[in-house]
Protein backbone atom coordinates (compact mmCIF):
# COMPACT_ATOMS: atom_id res chain seq x y z
CA UNK A 1 0.00 0.00 0.00
CA UNK A 2 1.40 3.50 -0.89
CA UNK A 3 2.21 6.17 2.01
CA UNK A 4 -0.92 9.01 1.98
CA UNK A 5 0.10 12.10 2.50
CA UNK A 6 -2.13 14.90 3.22
CA UNK A 7 -3.43 17.38 0.28
CA UNK A 8 -1.15 20.18 -0.28
CA UNK A 9 -3.11 23.49 0.52
CA UNK A 10 -3.52 26.09 -2.12
CA UNK A 11 -1.20 29.08 -1.76
CA UNK A 12 -2.49 32.05 -0.38
CA UNK A 13 -2.18 35.21 -3.03
CA UNK A 14 -1.16 38.63 -2.03
CA UNK A 15 -4.58 39.88 -1.77
CA UNK A 16 -5.20 36.86 0.83
CA UNK A 17 -2.43 36.81 3.06
CA UNK A 18 -2.99 40.98 3.46
CA UNK A 19 -6.39 40.13 4.66
CA UNK A 20 -5.45 37.41 7.15
CA UNK A 21 -2.63 39.69 8.81
CA UNK A 22 -5.19 42.31 9.03
CA UNK A 23 -7.81 39.90 10.35
CA UNK A 24 -5.17 38.40 12.73
CA UNK A 25 -4.41 42.43 13.81
CA UNK A 26 -7.71 43.70 14.42
CA UNK A 27 -8.33 40.32 16.67
CA UNK A 28 -5.28 40.41 18.65
CA UNK A 29 -6.32 44.72 19.38
CA UNK A 30 -10.03 43.72 19.91
CA UNK A 31 -9.28 41.16 22.32
CA UNK A 32 -6.89 44.38 23.97
CA UNK A 33 -9.28 46.89 23.94
CA UNK A 34 -11.87 44.56 25.47
CA UNK A 35 -9.85 43.48 28.34
CA UNK A 36 -9.29 47.53 28.93
CA UNK A 37 -12.66 48.20 29.12
CA UNK A 38 -13.49 45.68 30.83
CA UNK A 39 -11.35 46.65 33.33
CA UNK A 40 -12.79 49.82 33.19
CA UNK A 41 -15.98 49.10 33.65
CA UNK A 42 -14.83 46.70 36.92
CA UNK A 43 -14.02 49.90 38.30
CA UNK A 44 -16.70 52.32 36.79
CA UNK A 45 -19.02 53.70 39.75
CA UNK A 46 -16.55 52.90 42.31
CA UNK A 47 -15.21 55.70 44.29
CA UNK A 48 -11.64 56.27 44.52
CA UNK A 49 -11.07 59.62 46.13
CA UNK A 50 -11.73 60.44 49.52
CA UNK A 51 -14.86 61.56 51.71
CA UNK A 52 -15.12 65.01 51.79
CA UNK A 53 -15.42 64.40 55.74
CA UNK A 54 -12.22 62.33 55.60
CA UNK A 55 -9.04 64.31 56.03
CA UNK A 56 -5.56 63.82 57.81
CA UNK A 57 -5.68 64.36 61.88
CA UNK A 58 -4.51 62.72 64.94
CA UNK A 59 -2.97 61.67 66.33
CA UNK A 60 -4.27 58.41 64.79
CA UNK A 61 -2.45 56.07 62.57
CA UNK A 62 -3.60 56.20 58.59
CA UNK A 63 -3.29 52.74 56.48
CA UNK A 64 -4.95 50.75 53.59
CA UNK A 65 -7.82 48.45 54.57
CA UNK A 66 -7.09 45.61 52.29
CA UNK A 67 -10.95 45.21 52.17
CA UNK A 68 -11.81 48.34 50.26
CA UNK A 69 -8.70 49.46 49.29
CA UNK A 70 -9.48 52.49 50.75
CA UNK A 71 -7.28 54.60 53.58
CA UNK A 72 -8.83 54.18 56.88
CA UNK A 73 -7.50 55.60 60.42
CA UNK A 74 -7.94 54.53 63.71
CA UNK A 75 -6.75 56.39 67.44
CA UNK A 76 -3.53 55.63 68.29
CA UNK A 77 -4.24 54.97 71.99
CA UNK A 78 -3.04 51.50 73.10
CA UNK A 79 -0.16 51.39 70.41
CA UNK A 80 2.86 50.46 72.84
CA UNK A 81 5.33 52.93 73.55
CA UNK A 82 2.77 55.70 71.46
CA UNK A 83 2.01 58.76 73.87
CA UNK A 84 -1.47 60.09 72.86
CA UNK A 85 -2.86 61.65 75.56
CA UNK A 86 -6.63 62.13 74.68
CA UNK A 87 -6.90 60.05 72.39
CA UNK A 88 -10.55 58.26 71.42
CA UNK A 89 -10.48 54.55 72.34
CA UNK A 90 -8.63 52.45 70.35
CA UNK A 91 -10.11 50.14 67.36
CA UNK A 92 -12.54 52.04 66.14
CA UNK A 93 -11.92 52.22 62.36
CA UNK A 94 -13.19 55.27 60.22
CA UNK A 95 -12.76 54.69 56.49
CA UNK A 96 -13.72 56.96 53.63
CA UNK A 97 -10.14 57.84 52.30
CA UNK A 98 -8.73 57.46 49.25
CA UNK A 99 -8.04 54.29 47.12
CA UNK A 100 -4.78 53.54 46.95
CA UNK A 101 -2.39 50.22 46.59
CA UNK A 102 0.58 52.20 48.72
CA UNK A 103 -0.25 55.24 51.23
CA UNK A 104 1.99 57.43 53.42
CA UNK A 105 1.53 61.02 54.94
CA UNK A 106 2.83 63.72 57.04
CA UNK A 107 0.82 66.30 58.66
CA UNK A 108 1.19 68.24 55.66
CA UNK A 109 -0.05 66.18 53.23
CA UNK A 110 -0.18 62.90 51.84
CA UNK A 111 1.07 60.39 48.97
CA UNK A 112 -0.96 57.68 46.94
CA UNK A 113 0.12 55.32 44.98
CA UNK A 114 -2.63 54.03 42.84
CA UNK A 115 -2.68 51.15 40.02
CA UNK A 116 -4.33 50.98 36.83
CA UNK A 117 -5.62 47.89 35.32
CA UNK A 118 -4.75 47.62 31.30
CA UNK A 119 -2.21 45.37 29.61
CA UNK A 120 0.57 47.27 30.81
CA UNK A 121 0.85 48.30 33.87
CA UNK A 122 1.00 51.63 35.29
CA UNK A 123 0.78 53.41 38.57
CA UNK A 124 -0.69 57.14 38.86
CA UNK A 125 1.23 58.95 41.87
CA UNK A 126 -1.17 61.20 43.42
CA UNK A 127 -0.32 63.99 45.71
CA UNK A 128 -2.83 64.91 48.15
CA UNK A 129 -3.14 67.86 50.77
CA UNK A 130 -4.29 67.99 54.58
CA UNK A 131 -8.17 67.58 53.12
CA UNK A 132 -6.88 64.51 51.27
CA UNK A 133 -7.45 66.64 47.70
CA UNK A 134 -5.70 65.77 44.87
CA UNK A 135 -2.95 68.56 43.83
CA UNK A 136 -0.72 66.89 41.28
CA UNK A 137 -0.85 63.65 39.55
CA UNK A 138 1.72 61.59 37.65
CA UNK A 139 1.94 58.56 35.74
CA UNK A 140 4.89 55.94 36.15
CA UNK A 141 5.05 52.83 34.00
CA UNK A 142 5.55 49.53 36.84
CA UNK A 143 3.83 47.70 39.95
CA UNK A 144 3.50 50.60 43.39
CA UNK A 145 5.88 49.09 46.26
CA UNK A 146 6.76 51.78 48.33
CA UNK A 147 6.36 55.10 49.12
CA UNK A 148 7.31 57.81 51.60
CA UNK A 149 6.57 61.80 52.75
CA UNK A 150 8.69 63.97 54.10
CA UNK A 151 8.04 65.13 57.96
CA UNK A 152 7.41 68.38 56.52
CA UNK A 153 5.20 67.26 53.53
CA UNK A 154 7.99 68.63 51.31
CA UNK A 155 9.78 65.34 50.01
CA UNK A 156 7.94 62.61 48.58
CA UNK A 157 9.12 59.59 46.97
CA UNK A 158 8.28 56.32 45.64
CA UNK A 159 9.23 53.23 44.15
CA UNK A 160 7.64 50.92 41.55
CA UNK A 161 8.69 47.30 40.29
CA UNK A 162 9.41 47.80 36.25
CA UNK A 163 9.84 44.24 36.05
CA UNK A 164 9.07 41.16 38.51
CA UNK A 165 7.28 41.97 41.50
CA UNK A 166 9.33 40.46 44.56
CA UNK A 167 12.61 41.66 46.49
CA UNK A 168 13.12 37.90 47.34
CA UNK A 169 14.34 37.28 43.64
CA UNK A 170 17.36 38.84 41.56
CA UNK A 171 14.86 39.22 38.68
CA UNK A 172 13.49 42.08 39.26
CA UNK A 173 13.61 46.24 38.30
CA UNK A 174 13.12 49.10 40.07
CA UNK A 175 11.99 52.74 39.42
CA UNK A 176 12.37 55.17 42.14
CA UNK A 177 11.35 58.76 41.70
CA UNK A 178 11.81 62.37 44.00
CA UNK A 179 9.48 65.10 44.17
CA UNK A 180 10.71 68.14 45.51
CA UNK A 181 6.79 70.02 46.49
CA UNK A 182 8.60 73.66 47.00
CA UNK A 183 10.27 73.33 44.12
CA UNK A 184 7.93 71.26 41.32
CA UNK A 185 11.09 69.64 40.24
CA UNK A 186 10.43 65.64 39.73
CA UNK A 187 13.88 63.23 39.88
CA UNK A 188 11.91 60.35 37.71
CA UNK A 189 15.09 57.73 38.23
CA UNK A 190 17.27 58.00 40.55
CA UNK A 191 19.73 55.59 38.55
CA UNK A 192 21.81 58.89 37.36
CA UNK A 193 22.89 59.76 40.82
CA UNK A 194 26.52 60.14 41.69
CA UNK A 195 27.23 56.98 43.58
CA UNK A 196 30.31 56.22 45.94
CA UNK A 197 31.11 52.81 47.25
CA UNK A 198 34.49 52.14 49.34
CA UNK A 199 35.48 55.17 48.53
CA UNK A 200 35.63 55.31 45.22
CA UNK A 201 33.03 56.85 42.37
CA UNK A 202 30.88 53.83 41.00
CA UNK A 203 29.27 52.92 37.50
CA UNK A 204 26.81 50.01 36.53
CA UNK A 205 24.19 49.35 34.29
CA UNK A 206 22.54 46.99 37.38
CA UNK A 207 21.88 49.41 40.12
CA UNK A 208 18.17 49.26 41.52
CA UNK A 209 17.37 51.76 43.87
CA UNK A 210 14.34 51.62 46.73
CA UNK A 211 12.91 52.53 49.81
CA UNK A 212 13.53 56.03 50.41
CA UNK A 213 13.06 57.71 53.66
CA UNK A 214 14.09 61.85 53.99
CA UNK A 215 15.85 63.33 57.22
CA UNK A 216 13.99 66.23 59.13
CA UNK A 217 16.16 68.97 57.04
CA UNK A 218 14.71 67.56 53.28
CA UNK A 219 17.96 67.61 52.01
CA UNK A 220 19.79 64.16 53.77
CA UNK A 221 17.67 61.02 52.63
CA UNK A 222 18.66 57.10 52.90
CA UNK A 223 17.71 54.62 50.28
CA UNK A 224 18.90 50.62 49.01
CA UNK A 225 21.03 50.46 46.61
CA UNK A 226 21.09 46.37 44.34
CA UNK A 227 23.91 46.10 42.59
CA UNK A 228 26.23 43.08 41.16
CA UNK A 229 24.01 40.91 43.88
CA UNK A 230 24.57 42.95 47.17
CA UNK A 231 22.85 45.70 48.55
CA UNK A 232 23.69 48.35 50.46
CA UNK A 233 22.54 51.36 52.24
CA UNK A 234 23.21 54.52 50.90
CA UNK A 235 23.08 58.43 52.44
CA UNK A 236 21.73 60.72 50.30
CA UNK A 237 22.36 64.65 49.58
CA UNK A 238 20.25 66.32 47.13
CA UNK A 239 21.80 69.66 47.24
CA UNK A 240 24.67 67.94 45.05
CA UNK A 241 22.57 64.85 43.98
CA UNK A 242 25.20 62.61 45.42
CA UNK A 243 24.98 59.35 47.66
CA UNK A 244 27.30 56.89 49.64
CA UNK A 245 27.40 53.54 50.31
CA UNK A 246 27.50 53.12 54.60
CA UNK A 247 27.26 49.45 54.56
CA UNK A 248 25.82 46.25 53.48
CA UNK A 249 22.66 44.54 53.73
CA UNK A 250 20.26 46.99 54.23
CA UNK A 251 17.19 46.94 53.22
CA UNK A 252 14.12 49.80 53.13
CA UNK A 253 15.26 51.95 55.40
CA UNK A 254 13.25 54.09 57.55
CA UNK A 255 14.61 56.65 59.52
CA UNK A 256 13.32 57.36 63.24
CA UNK A 257 11.85 61.09 64.32
CA UNK A 258 14.65 62.14 66.16
CA UNK A 259 17.09 61.29 62.78
CA UNK A 260 18.84 59.05 64.87
CA UNK A 261 18.32 55.39 64.27
CA UNK A 262 17.03 53.91 60.84
CA UNK A 263 15.07 50.43 60.64
CA UNK A 264 15.38 48.22 57.74
CA UNK A 265 14.95 44.22 56.62
CA UNK A 266 18.62 42.75 56.80
CA UNK A 267 18.57 39.45 54.82
CA UNK A 268 19.37 36.20 57.48
CA UNK A 269 18.23 33.51 54.90
CA UNK A 270 18.36 31.79 51.46
CA UNK A 271 14.94 30.67 52.18
CA UNK A 272 12.99 32.78 49.46
CA UNK A 273 10.11 32.29 52.05
CA UNK A 274 11.62 33.84 54.59
CA UNK A 275 14.81 35.57 53.67
CA UNK A 276 14.32 38.44 56.01
CA UNK A 277 14.15 40.13 59.53
CA UNK A 278 13.57 43.64 61.00
CA UNK A 279 16.48 45.32 62.88
CA UNK A 280 17.51 49.07 64.20
CA UNK A 281 20.34 50.76 62.81
CA UNK A 282 22.09 53.49 65.78
CA UNK A 283 23.51 55.72 63.02
CA UNK A 284 25.91 57.57 65.53
CA UNK A 285 27.68 53.61 66.12
CA UNK A 286 26.37 51.93 63.56
CA UNK A 287 25.05 49.20 66.00
CA UNK A 288 22.45 46.97 64.75
CA UNK A 289 20.12 45.24 66.86
CA UNK A 290 17.20 42.71 66.03
CA UNK A 291 14.12 43.70 66.73
CA UNK A 292 11.39 40.83 69.07
CA UNK A 293 9.28 40.32 65.69
CA UNK A 294 10.82 37.04 64.20
CA UNK A 295 9.10 36.82 61.30
CA UNK A 296 10.06 37.55 57.86
CA UNK A 297 8.53 41.20 57.07
CA UNK A 298 9.01 42.57 53.77
CA UNK A 299 8.03 46.05 53.97
CA UNK A 300 9.51 49.48 55.03
CA UNK A 301 8.72 49.86 58.39
CA UNK A 302 7.27 52.91 59.91
CA UNK A 303 8.05 54.29 63.18
CA UNK A 304 5.10 55.57 65.10
CA UNK A 305 6.99 57.48 67.68
CA UNK A 306 10.51 57.19 68.80
CA UNK A 307 9.89 53.97 70.31
CA UNK A 308 7.56 51.99 68.22
CA UNK A 309 7.62 50.42 65.08
CA UNK A 310 4.82 49.70 62.70
CA UNK A 311 4.87 47.25 59.57
CA UNK A 312 2.29 44.78 57.58
CA UNK A 313 2.93 40.64 57.51
CA UNK A 314 0.71 38.71 55.51
CA UNK A 315 -2.96 37.91 57.36
CA UNK A 316 -5.19 35.70 58.80
CA UNK A 317 -8.27 34.22 58.15
CA UNK A 318 -7.50 35.35 54.18
CA UNK A 319 -6.94 38.50 55.16
CA UNK A 320 -3.97 40.33 52.46
CA UNK A 321 -2.55 42.02 55.23
CA UNK A 322 -1.95 42.70 59.09
CA UNK A 323 -0.67 45.99 60.41
CA UNK A 324 1.63 44.95 63.54
CA UNK A 325 3.74 47.36 65.77
CA UNK A 326 6.95 45.93 67.81
CA UNK A 327 9.33 48.15 70.46
CA UNK A 328 11.98 49.53 68.48
CA UNK A 329 14.75 48.29 71.68
CA UNK A 330 14.58 45.19 70.54
CA UNK A 331 12.71 44.26 73.53
CA UNK A 332 8.60 43.42 74.05
CA UNK A 333 6.65 41.58 71.77
CA UNK A 334 4.90 42.46 68.58
CA UNK A 335 1.14 42.57 68.58
CA UNK A 336 -1.37 43.40 65.84
CA UNK A 337 -2.96 46.63 66.09
CA UNK A 338 -4.76 46.34 62.47
CA UNK A 339 -6.77 43.34 61.23
CA UNK A 340 -7.04 43.53 57.14
CA UNK A 341 -4.36 47.00 56.79
CA UNK A 342 -1.09 47.67 54.87
CA UNK A 343 1.10 51.04 54.59
CA UNK A 344 0.38 52.30 58.06
CA UNK A 345 1.51 55.68 58.88
CA UNK A 346 1.20 57.64 62.21
CA UNK A 347 -0.51 61.27 62.10
CA UNK A 348 0.25 63.98 64.90
CA UNK A 349 -2.69 66.68 63.48
CA UNK A 350 -1.18 69.63 62.41
CA UNK A 351 -2.50 72.98 63.90
CA UNK A 352 -4.66 75.25 62.12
Amino acid sequence: MSARFPRTATPLGPRARIAVVVAAVLLLAGGSVGYVMHAQQRTKGEQTEADASFTLGGPALYFRDTASGRVAHQPLAGAPGVRTAGARTAGARTTGGPACDRFYASDEGALCLRAEPGVLPRTYAIVLDRQLREKRRITVPGVPTRARVSASGRMLSWTVFATGDSYATTSFSTRTAILDLRTGYLIKSMENIQLTIDGARYHAPDVNYWGVTFARDDNRFYATVSTKGRTYLVEGNMRDWSAKALRQNVECPSLSPDNTRLAFKKKVSDDAAAPWRLYVLDLRTMRETPLAEEHSVDDQAAWLDDDTLAYALPGGSGRGSDVWTVPADGTGTPRVAVKGGSSPVAVAGAAG
